[in-house]
């Protein structure tokens, strides 16, 4: 159910320089999951741009000792088509989640707890962008990172908040959900 960072070989050349960039993540108990869908399973549309467009809710377990925030990425490495890939399209970037917090409910995106703070996505804004595949099933990656600290950062890429945890990170956790558009064949 749970994959660490690091686990999965079939990731593209973008994904592979997220672990570069943050360098050796530790191991550690930090889990993460959802309670509207299973790892590996379709995210439910009402998460999507054919739906609601809501962030879902997770919940995660393990923090590790020392923790002092928490952040989070939800990315697509299947752009624009799973048969070939050219980008990984970010559509969640949330930083400075503080330590006692464990789970963001369902819509969190617009009610996020006091002191957190977004990044910009690949649809060049902060908050939540469901997932809206054109062609085929993409993999949506829902990382979690415990941090020994708080970053001080203005609305950063995902890019820039991956280099600001670099040597921070205590943990990690993924989990992966899909999503095939029920508007394209």
């Amino acid at each position: 159910m749970l994959v660490l960072l690091g686990g999965c070989g079939s990731r593209s050349k973008q994904a592979e320089s997220a672990a570069d960039r943050l360098g050796s993540v530790p191991e550690s108990s930090l889990a993460i999951k959802s309670l509207v869908f299973s790892p590996n399973n379709p995210i439910p549309a009402k998460y999507t741009c054919e739906g609601d467009d809501v962030s879902p809710p997770l919940q995660w377990s393990g923090v590790p000792e020392g923790t002092e925030s928490f952040a989070l990425i939800i990315d697509d490495p299947d752009a624009p088509d799973p048969a070939k890939p050219e980008r990984v399209w970010v559509h969640w970037v949330v930083f400075n989640i503080p330590a006692n917090v464990t789970e963001l409910g369902e819509g969190a995106a617009t009610s996020l707890p006091p002191g957190t703070r977004t990044g910009r996505t690949d649809m060049n804004k902060p908050g939540y962008g469901g997932p809206c595949p054109m062609v085929g099933r993409h993999r949506y990656f829902i990382k979690l990172y415990a941090l020994d600290r708080k970053l001080d950062l203005e609305q950063p890429t995902r890019t820039q908040l991956e280099e600001a945890m670099a040597s921070h990170v205590l943990g990690a956790a993924e989990m992966i959900g899909t999503y095939k558009s029920q508007m394209v064949e």
